[in-house]
């Protein structure tokens, strides 16, 4: 894949319509002034038909997995059109989002995505029926729960939920976690966590998930967090209080249903997902750059006739480039049924965060004072592409997955 074709260039336009309609008048109040996104976000997936698409899929699911027939095979060329169409589908809207509000998509990623996706790959048949549905048309809100105020990017080493059988085939869960996406609004929550095994050492305890709903009994959501960027995606803190729970909530219905591989296969789909919001965000400022670079007039001269603004925009394009080729990397991958390795997952987003960073922040610089003005829109895109270079794994940990996977050593 090189390009957009027509098709795709006509559902961009439809999308970046909307944007325009819906999200940038509404844009400070959901980044700066703690109104909720989901209305928004809401719309978005009704006028797009989204939610009947995600119907439809989990309707033929269920269907399937209740009378145990196998998903109807394609003829290959059929089937490698369909998924190309299908991912160049769930980008097209990414990197559209991003190139204004990026935490819009972080919002509606972890609640359709992690949530429900998570329930969809893992659940049982109960599970999914009972709480997958309205999470997929985003009915309800969802969260994904695994990072805790003392473990970072050691997320499984130094988790201290826990969950402790008692005794009666439930569990009672106590602990906390933090930096949750979505976490003081989800109607579901994912929690993972670790089992309270008598003589296991902490860190070799098995990883076990749960699915929570909001308003039980000990288990407390925070207000939302006041954060450097992406305010248009709520984030806050979860605490258990002797939550108690049945084993109808143990995602998968057993206590390695969805533990540490499920938990590192969702950190894979974030990854793969960043180099789509990177672009987006990349295609803004450049954008943003490119037009004041020709309108700003210093000493008689627009700058952008000056060498050194020159040369930024250039490394501008590159970046812009180098991330839309790793995007249709992704859909042909897709198309021919394939998965990056874990080097390559790694190595993409580490570039795609690294490079939205550098192009937000020399966007700035070519904006001078305007651009550390919240009005010019290029200091809210610096802001908000730090946290790729946090969320989903850090740089450094990037820099370790890599490293790992080529020597064989994952």
């Amino acid at each position: 894949m090189i390009e957009w074709n027509e098709q795709q260039q006509m559902i961009q336009k439809m999308v970046r319509d909307f944007i325009a309609k819906e999200v940038v008048p509404n844009l400070d109040d959901i980044e700066y002034n703690g109104v909720p996104p989901y209305d928004i976000l809401r719309k978005m997936i009704k006028t797009f038909g989204m939610d009947e698409m995600a119907r439809q899929s989990f309707e033929r699911q269920i269907a399937r997995e209740k009378t145990g027939t196998p998903k109807q095979e394609k003829d290959k060329e059929g089937s490698s059109a369909a998924a190309a169409e299908q991912a160049a589908l769930r980008l097209i809207p990414t990197i559209e989002l991003c190139r204004h509000a990026q935490g819009l998509v972080t919002a509606m990623g972890v609640s359709m995505g992690l949530a429900g996706g998570a329930i969809m790959s893992k659940g049982t048949l109960e599970q999914k029926e009972r709480w997958a549905l309205p999470l997929l048309t985003m009915e309800k809100i969802g969260a994904w729960a695994i990072s805790e105020p003392n473990s970072g990017s050691d997320a499984f080493g130094q988790m201290k939920t826990v969950a402790r059988r008692d005794g009666n085939g439930g569990y009672i869960i106590n602990g906390s976690k933090t930096w949750i996406t979505n976490g003081p609004y989800a109607d579901t929550i994912i929690l993972i966590c670790k089992l309270d095994e008598e003589g296991v050492e902490p860190r070799d305890r098995k990883i076990v998930s749960f699915i929570l709903d909001s308003g039980m009994e000990g288990l407390t959501q925070s207000k939302p967090f006041k954060k450097m960027g992406i305010g248009s995606s709520p984030t806050g803190e979860l605490f258990f209080d002797d939550v108690k729970v049945g084993t109808d909530r143990l995602l998968g219905g057993s206590e390695t249903g969805y533990g540490r591989s499920g938990a590192k296969s969702t950190f894979m789909q974030e990854r793969a997902g960043v180099a789509a919001m990177a672009l987006g965000m990349v295609e803004r400022a450049l954008e943003l750059s490119v037009n004041y670079a020709r309108e700003r007039v210093q000493f008689g001269r627009a700058i952008g006739e000056n060498q050194l603004i020159q040369l930024k925009l250039a490394k501008m394009e590159v970046a812009r480039s180098n991330l839309q080729n790793m995007v249709f990397r992704y859909i042909d991958l897709t198309a021919a049924g394939k998965q990056m390795t874990l080097a390559e997952a790694s190595a993409m987003k580490l570039y795609a965060a690294q490079s939205a960073m550098e192009v937000a922040t020399e966007a700035v610089q070519i904006h001078g004072g305007y651009g550390y003005m919240r009005e010019s829109r290029v200091e809210q895109l610096m802001r908000d592409a730090k946290i790729l270079q946090i969320y989903a794994g850090t740089d450094e940990m990037q820099v370790i997955a890599i490293a790992r996977d080529l020597l064989g050593r994952g």
